[in-house]
């Protein structure tokens, strides 16, 4: 099972990490940030591909075509957990090495759409103050490591349960 979540797990890491470097090279965050996210959340859909692959993988090769919903929820799990702390620790080195403006043009975008959207005065006042509160917390790296999980491991939670439930097989399938 280790190798299993090992080679899918990383492969899984591999295509967030891949799209995120791209995005952040060759993205002007300033004026795409929704583009970015689309984008984003569309990687991580096809890297959890991968943990559905892994899944059935490990049912069909290394466990006789059998796997209860504990078992594949575990094996699962592994490979999002896997995947997402490659994700986290990539964008925490950015972060920390090249990206520390992030939160600033974040915040800026986030101010802009709500003028967009004809906010009043006072609720702009509420975001701005609530954003800066919010960058200090981000500057902290245990918080801002939380943060990062939070935006991409519920997605491989997802997969997982629902790849548990698709996958399991009490009996090895008959060819």
């Amino acid at each position: 099972m280790k190798r299993n979540v090992l080679v899918f797990g990383s492969i899984s890491g591999v295509i967030s990490v891949l799209w995120f470097l791209i995005a952040m090279t060759f993205l002007d965050f300033g004026t795409h940030m929704s583009l970015g996210m689309i984008l984003g959340y569309t990687s991580m859909i096809i890297a959890n591909v991968f943990l559905v692959i892994g899944v059935k993988n490990y049912r069909d090769k290394y466990n006789g075509g059998v796997i209860t919903f504990g078992k594949a929820f575990k094996v699962g799990i592994l490979i999002a957990l896997l995947a997402s702390t490659v994700y986290v620790v990539t964008w925490l080195i950015y972060y920390y090495t090249s990206g520390s403006n992030f939160m600033e043009v974040y915040a800026e975008c986030m101010n802009k759409e709500l003028i967009a959207s004809g906010a009043s005065a006072a609720e702009i006042a509420k975001q701005t103050t609530e954003m800066k509160e919010f960058m200090v917390m981000y500057r902290n790296p245990f918080f801002n490591a939380a943060m990062t999980y939070m935006e991409i491991l519920p997605m491989g939670i997802l997969f997982t349960l629902i790849t548990a439930i698709v996958m399991r097989r009490k009996v090895p399938k008959v060819s």
